[in-house]
């Protein structure tokens, strides 16, 4: 069997974001970045980006995204473009459509709106 976890996006550590927001920080507006970025604090707006973003456990995101790689773990609110792969995990919420080449919704995961699987 596939293991999607086997994508070094599980393996990232603090250390390896160039940018992390942290949980007592509330953002409006656009984001824009090219290396990995964190999320763990609020989000309203958009997010674009050619690199790889996590949306933590505790961060709350209302933002339509496109990047390469998205995992989330926490609540967005919102569409999702993904180049690469979306990957929702167990405690992770997407309320919005979801547009990806591999789009991975674990196990206890919640998802309201629209998949589109598409060639990368």
């Amino acid at each position: 069997m596939f293991d999607v976890k086997e994508t070094d996006l599980f393996e990232l550590e603090d250390e390896d974001f160039d940018t992390v927001m942290e949980s007592d920080i509330k953002f409006s507006g656009s984001i824009k970045f090219t290396k990995p970025f964190l999320i763990r604090g609020s989000v309203n707006g958009s997010i674009s980006a050619t690199s790889d973003l996590v949306i933590d456990t505790m961060a709350k995101v209302k933002a339509d995204i496109e990047t390469n790689r998205v995992l989330v773990k926490g609540i967005v609110t919102g569409n999702i473009i993904g180049k690469k792969i979306v990957y929702v995990t167990s405690t992770g919420s997407v309320e919005g459509d979801i547009t990806a080449a591999q789009v991975v919704l674990e196990p206890g995961s919640s998802f309201t709106g629209k998949c589109t699987t598409v060639r990368s």
